[in-house]
Order: C-alpha cells, then structure tokens, then sequence
C-alpha cells in the first residue's frame, strides 16, 4: 500500500511539475521567435460581486538581446487591485533554477506616465537579465480585487516574434452570478474550451511566432478572442448590471452624475456667451468657448479611472482628460438647455467596436454626441485647435458606447470618406536654364489629412521649414519660406503657402533638358511581397488634387506631347493629365486611395497598383534647345 502512494504521488508530481529546458520547445515555436511563452495562465476566483482573487502564472524563455524587454517584472496595482505574494525563478538553458525573487526584491514606484499629470496608480518592477541566453522566467503572483467589472480578454498573442506554448485563463465561479462567454474563433489559431460557467477553462496552445508585417491590422481584430463578463459587478463599490445595455447605462448615469452638477458659476458661464441662432450655430459658440479656456492633461483617477473629474473642477482648473472635458461641454449644453451624450470609444488606426450582443465596460477614449435638427454632430474635446463637429479617423468608421439618460445605445460615427480627405495642391514651377526649380504654392488640407497637418500649428517658423524640408527630402532647398499658415477651425481645413527655391531639379541631356513631372515625391511606401501571412490594411483613404503650372525658359521648348495616364484599380485610381500651353505645361493629377482591408494574397496586386502609379509620378518632361 505504501509502495502504491509512492506511486501516485511521484505520477502527480510528474504531472503538474514542467520541465522549463530549452530543448523541450518545439522546434517551430522557436522559428522566428526573440522569446517563446511557455506558460501564461490566469486564474480568476470569482468568490462575490465584490471579491476577486487571482493567480497569474507567466514563463517565458529568452532567445536574445531583442527578447530582453520580456525578462522586466512589471506587476501594476491599485488601491482595490492588492498584491499579496510574488515568487519569481530564473532558470539556465536546462530548466534548472539559478536564482529566486520575492516582492521585497521588486521596486515599488508610482504608475503615472509622463504625460500623465497625476494618478494613483503604482506598480512592482524590476529588470532580471540571464547571465547567457537562452534563459527562462517564471513569475507566479496573487492578488485581489473588489473590480469584479474587468475579466481580461484571451487571445492568442504575446508580441510579434514570440511563440507561445500555452496560454489561457481558468476561471472558478463561486459567486452564483451568471458568467458570460463569447468565443470568437478563426484559423489563426484553436480555442480549446472546457468546464461550465462555475468552472472554465480556456486555453490557446502552440502558437508561432507571428511577424510584424507593414500595412496589416492591428492584431486585436486579427486574432481569435475569448471574453468574458459577470452580469452583475462592481466597480470601486459602485454596483450594476450587465445583463443588457440599458441595464448598463443606468449604472453608468451613477458615475456620470455626481460630476454633471450645473453650478451657478458654470449657468452664468453660458447665460454670458449670449447664444444666438441654430442649435448648431450655438454649440459652436460654446464649444469654441471650451475650447479657448481649457487644455488636455491625462488624469487617471476617480472610480478606477472611468468617471471624470467634476465638470466644476474642470471650470476652475482649466483642465482635464478626455473624459472630464467632455462631461465639462455636455454640462456646458445642458446648461442651455442642449442635450448630449457622452459617448465611450476605441480609438485606434484599425476600427475596432462595442458587440452590441455582448455587454461589457471597455473603450478608451470619450467623445460627445449631440443630436440637432439636420443630424448628430461629434465633438472631439481633448484639443484647443481642432475644427468643430470634426472628428480624426482614429475615431471614424466605428461605433460608439453613447450613454443616455436611462441606457447604452450603441451607433455608429462618421464616415471617413478618401473624397473627404484631400490635399489639393496647386504649383507654379519655373525651370530655369541652370537646372534649378523656382516654386510658388499653396497647399490645402481637409479631413483626415487635416489631422495630419495640425502638428504644424504647434511649430515654430523655423521648424515649420524644418518638418518640410524632411518631408520633401527628394528636393535640394536653397530657398524655403512658408506663409499663410491659417487653421480654418469652421470648415476643418489647413491652408498654407510654400514658396522655395530648390538647385539640381533637371539635368542636362546633351544640349536638351530633362526634369520629374511632379516634384513632391511620396517615398515612404514601400512592400514586400514575399510570405505575406496577414491581411493588407489600408487604414485611410485619401484623394490627392494636384495642378503644377511649369514655365519653361524662353529658349527651350517642350520637345513632345506625353499622353494622359488613368489606372482603376480595387484598392483606388490614379490619372494624369499633360496640357501644353506654349512655353508653359499644366499637369493635372489625381490619386484616390480607398480605405479598406485585404487578403494577404492581394499583396502582389497592391504593390503592383503603387508601382504603377509611382512609376508615372516619375514620368521626365523633355524640353529641347530652340
């Protein structure tokens, strides 16, 4: 009988002890991989609606110098999230352990950013470098938590080049409140799902190394996912319901509350713009007005970081973060009698949005919505030069979590259009005899492209010249000089003149002169085509207008009249135009990129599109000696 428990306890000893050797890999993690995640598991104890504990366990072995990043222990907490233990082994390339860490050995420091200007957040840290590579970690800590309103998504990524060998999350229900699941699946990679609703297990194993491929999607809308979500929670001791929408709405209205007061100061605020017109006409007014006495700073504090600060503290301080500048101008509207909404939203280059079948607290950004008599207008609040009812792409083409008086609906933004988002351009050229180019332009900027151009307002002169000079670094400037810099913040539209001067635009050929039809060159596109695994994304669309006027001197001639060029294309068009007008040469060109996301196996087709439209933006324009 002795002999038998011997037995069982060395087999389940066997069985729940890893072997942490490098050779226990498998081979096709390790392709392409700085690190390969051995294990990242999180246990979730749900005890309550207000009582969490959590076991996370990660180990993850180290290749290289670029895998370095991954060896720094990084455990952030919070004044409900507590650390109650930390163990930590460094293991040599056999799996054996060379040295152990506790929480005594971290350092305990604030989590405020940089850019943030205070918050209460702080966190555990330290760097544990191998002596050799390769090395493994294991970090294994315990916590707990009140937030019963955060589970964290699962999904099957670490970081580009890093293979995982298993990852996943187990969560014990023992609350006798409804878990939610939603699994989305895809071939990137299998879920393995087990257990029920009190006890579940989710795992994602044997996952290469993905590579970072330019122009594909953010991976969070690539990867397969699994969520989850307690119907009822807690958020810093404020309880709700996330059975529906509307449920979860009525909760949100209780951080949005306290904080919406209409002080005598903040109705006085508005009683003195004297608002005339249109709703339309007066939320501009008092949108300028925020606009004029308030600046962005990130604060996280306040109910985990979700509520803002009051929109009376907003008035005397004359700041606040996303959050507390938009509850400030929906208080401002409200006090001329002005509904809006505040609205939550991810705000990121690739689309991502709110599953209206599956409620759940997430975004990180807030904008305001205000309903008029000829449609929604969308307010962006964190900035004091953005034009009105103007919203950046990053905040386009997705819905939002718009939180009403008694519910949550969700809806849709703006549309970012590539016909909104224009540069028109509009050259005079002088080629002079001893190859040097003699420009007078303007240049005009709408929509997405407007968001583009706005760090040029932050600018002195001369670093204006300086940004320019960079971005047209084809041209060699002798000469440069910008004027008319106007923000037109009622149209959304960025407007400049750039006159310069530039040597060495033509060369010679024989007694012939030759130059590039277009002397502002975009050369930042490049692709390869080569073992494309992910989609193509083209994350804005844009059309380009361009006229460039060339005087030719008045001994030369141009020697040839050159076609006109038009490419359709799936992914956009291009053409261009070449109208000869005795010594002078109008050239009209138009390029459309659509928005859009594409088979990783249109590649080919892509870069054959941009080649082509490259190539004829390099067209030579041939003047001859008379």
């Amino acid at each position: 009988m002795k002999k038998l428990i011997t037995i069982i306890v060395l087999i389940s000893v066997k069985m729940f002890s890893q072997n942490y050797a490098v050779s226990e890999i498998p081979e096709e993690l390790k392709k392409d991989a700085n690190a390969v995640v051995r294990k990242n598991l999180s246990q979730y104890t749900i005890n309550s609606v207000d009582d969490i504990d959590i076991v996370d366990s990660e180990v993850i072995t180290i290749f290289n110098k670029a895998g370095e990043k991954y060896s720094r222990v990084y455990i952030p907490y919070t004044k409900t999230l507590r650390i109650n233990d930390v163990k930590i082994k460094l293991y040599n390339s056999d799996g054996v352990v060379t040295k152990t860490y506790s929480k005594k050995d971290l350092n305990d420091v604030n989590h405020s950013g940089q850019s943030e200007l205070y918050g209460d957040d702080r966190v555990l840290y330290t760097d544990i470098i191998g002596i050799s590579y390769p090395y493994t970690l294991e970090i294994v800590y315990k916590a707990s938590t009140s937030n019963t309103i955060f589970i964290p998504t699962v999904t099957p990524f670490y970081d580009y080049n890093v293979g995982i060998e298993s990852t996943g999350i187990e969560i014990i229900n023992k609350s006798g409140i409804k878990l939610r699941k939603k699994i989305t699946e895809n071939s990137y990679a299998k879920t393995e799902v087990s257990g029920d609703e009190n006890h579940l297990y989710v795992f994602y194993k044997n996952i290469p190394a993905a590579k970072e491929e330019k122009y594909s999607p953010s991976m969070s809308v690539i990867l397969p996912k699994s969520e989850f979500a307690l119907d009822q929670f807690n958020l810093e001791g404020k309880k709700g319901n996330f059975t529906t929408w509307a449920d979860f709405g009525k909760w949100y209205n209780t951080l949005l509350d306290p904080v919406s007061q209409i002080t005598p100061e903040i109705q006085q605020e508005v009683n003195s713009l004297n608002l005339k017109g249109s709703t339309e006409e007066k939320v501009k007014t008092i949108y300028q007005y925020m606009q004029s006495k308030t600046r962005y700073v990130n604060i996280s504090i306040g109910i985990g970081g979700w509520q803002p600060m009051s929109a009376d503290a907003v008035r005397k301080k004359g700041y606040g973060d996303c959050k507390a500048l938009t509850n400030y101008m929906r208080v401002l509207l409200k006090a001329a009698g002005i509904p809006s909404y505040y609205s939550v939203i991810y705000m990121d280059e690739t689309p991502k949005i709110f599953d209206k079948d599956f409620p759940k607290m997430d975004g990180n950004h807030v904008i305001l919505c205000v309903p008029t008599e000829k449609g929604n207008l969308w307010l962006e609040n964190t900035s004091q030069k953005i034009a009105f009812d103007h919203l950046g792409y990053r905040t386009m083409d997705r819905n939002v979590m718009m939180v009403k008086d008694s519910n949550v609906e969700i809806i849709e933004t703006p549309k970012s259009l590539a016909e909104n988002n224009r540069e028109i351009l509009r050259i005079k050229a002088n080629i002079s005899a001893d190859h040097n180019l003699d420009v007078t332009s303007n240049f005009s900027y709408t929509g997405g492209l407007y968001d583009m151009s706005m760090s040029l307002l932050s600018l002195t002169p001369t670093e204006q010249k300086d940004a320019l000079k960079h971005r047209y670094d084809n041209l060699q400037f002798s000469n440069i000089d910008i004027q008319n810099l106007m923000n037109d913040r009622n149209n959304g539209q960025i407007n400049f003149d750039l006159n310069f001067k530039a040597a060495n635009y033509s060369k010679s050929l024989g007694s012939d002169i030759y130059f590039r039809a277009i002397p502002f060159l975009d050369n930042d596109f490049y692709l390869d085509s080569s073992d494309r695994k992910l989609p193509i994304e083209i994350p804005f669309g844009f059309t380009d207008d361009y006229e460039i006027e060339y005087t030719i001197p008045e001994s030369y001639k141009f020697s040839e009249t050159i076609a006109p060029v038009k490419i359709d294309s799936e992914f956009g068009s291009f053409s261009m135009e070449f109208i000869p007008q005795d010594k002078k040469l109008l050239i009209r060109r138009k390029f459309m990129l659509k928005k859009g996301v594409f088979p990783a196996d249109k590649i080919t087709d892509y870069i054959d599109f941009r080649k082509k439209t490259n190539k004829i933006d390099h067209t030579k324009i041939l003047i001859t000696k008379l």
